[in-house]
């Protein structure tokens, strides 16, 4: 048998055999996510906040009390997470953010928020208009794409 064809039979079954050993973590993985999802929403509560300041911070900057810290894997202690003090009745604590409403969450309001633990889930504003995430900046070689697609007399990228 030619060697090049030998090769390439060797390099696709271990193609095929990373790609099979991926696809079973991955259920695992998705089986777990769920698990954790059914918990938060068995243990969510609707509070009325006031939000002081949020921030992305490492988890062992933010203050959190020593047993979250204790089980977190040791990876993500020295990722940046997304923080919110927030003032819950005469107490100010420190909660994680889920990453889609961290946006959502104005400063210095009061917000009704849907806390797991110490995790928010859900924001809704107490008083005034709906929560709206701020539109986020282009950079400028995105300008400068918009100005060339003008130009060009095709419909800008949005």
């Amino acid at each position: 048998m030619d060697p090049v064809w030998l090769t390439i039979l060797i390099v696709l079954g271990v193609v095929v055999a990373v790609l099979v050993v991926l696809y079973f973590v991955g259920k695992k993985l998705q089986k777990k996510q769920e698990a954790q999802q059914s918990q938060i929403e068995a243990s969510k509560q609707t509070y009325n906040i006031l939000v002081i300041d949020k921030k992305k911070m490492k988890l062992k900057d933010a203050g959190l009390p020593a047993a979250v810290l204790a089980q977190t894997p040791k990876m993500m202690r020295g990722a940046k997470m997304p923080i919110v003090k927030a003032k819950i009745g005469p107490q100010i604590t420190s909660l994680i953010a889920d990453a889609k409403i961290f946006d959502l969450i104005p400063v210095k309001k009061e917000i009704k928020a849907t806390i797991s633990g110490i995790y928010i889930t859900d924001v809704k504003a107490v008083r005034g208009p709906a929560l709206v995430a701020p539109k986020k900046k282009k950079s400028k070689y995105a300008k400068m794409v918009d100005k060339l697609q003008e130009k060009a007399g095709a419909k800008p990228i949005k």
